[in-house]
């Protein structure tokens, strides 16, 4: 690009891929700025020893986590660096929150806060994402769903025999699984090689990433550019504070800046948090989009666990298994208490996935346990919490998480064994996921009516800078308990025709 770009995009994940193809067709010039190179199509891609137990993809990075009165504890985080983001290695499920999820919703600890506007304003943008995602899914099946006013465009993925069995067993049971809406095609991504996609990379192998859906898109425009290992360093703000003037960045090892009209930050819950935190100044000495102290701070990590279902008298011999979902315990706990959560099914976890928590048990041994076994996930809703938060100290990430809602998790894990139980499986494990593994992070720049309270506008605009928006999970002012990714990329196609149709024409 040789002229200096309309809009610079930060990060090319869900929010900023989909906000780049939203804003494509305007002729505005783009330039998208990643971190990341592209994955490789590589024979590592599909090998679980590599991926899960030798962490060939995790990123060679440490993050501190919040200790009180000592010395912050070191951990690895799961938080990926490459053209698509996350999204790379995600399950590809692409629901859409309920209708109640955008209203204040009372749960066991606390209440979860209304949205800034109703589900009926994000649903034709549901509607567009799950078109340029290509969502396979079937309407109907889920009494929680919302309503749609366009249908998917794809049939579901079809269960395989041993999960179609496991599906027939829960409904005689009174429940409702429902067919999970899926961004696979399953044909192409079984061509490549017979594993399952849940925390496999996808190299064009027929999951519809941020990149493979998202950014391929946006690329097809001239006006479009993608600067891959570009690490953005700093905001620079011009005289006033009102406006961004700089965007600092290095790359090819060299320190570079460029100056657009907007600026779109979108790396993540996390690392966008921490951008605006690192480029505080005299100004705005808490960071940038941060009058109201809220920035890093409601930061939302799912309450989830793996549950392993085992029967001797079940065999497993699905290759993908994540097909299917049930929400019985979403709305309330089934006995008019309050919500716990969403139960879908995991990828299929094989002995070489298992061998990676269970390293000393035989790979051949979980093997065994592995083909007599159904992988589930149960998912609740993470509250906002001022405390729950994402601070910086020099270079450092500090990671405060404060869990909240644990208690109605814990319900729903044991609601869904004692189920498990009735159909079939004596033997009913379950293990909780830690703050080393990204369980759908958001809420650390959150939208809002009041700038006393929120940095962003409804619209994801920042109340303190004008030509500042961030477009990623961290708009979320709440995390629900479905999987984020469509919800991101709604309000990114919302955001995108806002920026044409207002903030361009001016």
């Amino acid at each position: 690009m040789s002229r200096t770009p309309d809009i610079v995009i930060i990060g090319s994940g869900i929010g900023g891929a989909t906000l780049a193809a939203g804003l494509a067709a305007s002729g505005s010039e783009i330039l998208i700025l990643e971190a990341g190179e592209h994955i490789a199509d590589t024979p590592v891609n599909r090998d679980q020893r590599a991926i899960f137990q030798r962490g060939h993809f995790r990123p060679k990075e440490t993050w501190y986590e919040w200790q009180d009165l000592k010395e912050h504890k070191r951990f690895n985080p799961g938080n990926y660096y490459n053209v698509g983001g996350n999204s790379k290695f995600y399950g590809a499920v692409l629901s859409r929150y309920r209708r109640e999820d955008f209203d204040e919703m009372q749960h066991q600890e606390g209440v979860s806060p209304a949205w800034p506007f109703p589900y009926a304003e994000l649903e034709p943008w549901y509607g567009a994402a799950e078109r340029m995602y290509q969502v396979r899914g079937a309407l109907g099946e889920d009494p929680t769903e919302p309503e749609h006013s366009t249908p998917y465009t794809f049939p579901p993925v079809p269960d395989e025999p041993p999960i179609a069995d496991v599906r027939a067993r829960l409904k005689q049971k009174g429940l409702h699984p429902f067919s999970l809406p899926l961004g696979v095609d399953i044909d192409r991504w079984l061509a490549k090689g017979r594993t399952p996609w849940d925390a496999h990379p996808n190299a064009d192998d027929g999951k519809m990433d941020a990149e493979s859906a998202a950014l391929a898109l946006a690329l097809g425009h001239p006006n479009v550019t993608l600067q891959t290992g570009a690490i953005v360093r700093l905001l620079e703000t011009d005289a006033s504070g009102r406006r961004i003037e700089r965007v600092v960045y290095t790359a090819a090892g060299e320190t570079r800046s460029v100056s657009p009209r907007l600026v779109v930050l979108a790396a993540g819950a996390v690392q966008s948090a921490v951008l605006l935190l690192r480029s505080a100044n005299a100004r705005f000495p808490k960071g940038l989009a941060n009058s109201s102290d809220q920035v890093g701070r409601n930061f939302m990590n799912h309450n989830s666990s793996a549950v392993l279902a085992v029967s001797p008298r079940y065999r497993n011999t699905s290759v993908y298994q994540k097909t299917f979902a049930f929400n019985d315990f979403y709305l309330s706990d089934g006995e008019g208490g309050p919500p716990l959560g969403n139960v879908q099914l995991l990828g299929r976890v094989s002995g070489a996935i298992l061998k990676s928590s269970l390293p000393r048990i035989p790979e051949r041994l979980l093997d065994r346990i592995s083909a007599h076994a159904i992988d589930f996930y149960a998912m609740s809703e993470d509250i906002p919490h001022p405390e729950s938060r994402v601070m910086v100290d020099g270079e450092r990430i500090v990671l405060k998480w404060h869990r909240t809602n644990w208690a109605a998790h814990l319900a729903l894990v044991a609601k869904l064994k004692a189920v498990l139980r009735s159909i079939g499986f004596p033997l009913v494990l379950s293990r909780p996921f830690d703050k080393r593994t990204p369980s759908h992070q958001c809420g650390t720049v959150r939208i809002g009516n009041d700038p006393a309270t929120s940095p962003l506008d409804p619209f994801c605009r920042a109340y303190d800078h004008d030509n500042l928006f961030v477009v990623d999970a961290s708009c979320l002012p709440t995390s629900a308990a479905v999987n984020p990714a469509l919800t991101v990329a709604a309000q990114a196609l919302r955001v995108a025709d806002h920026i044409v149709s207002k903030e361009l024409q001016q």
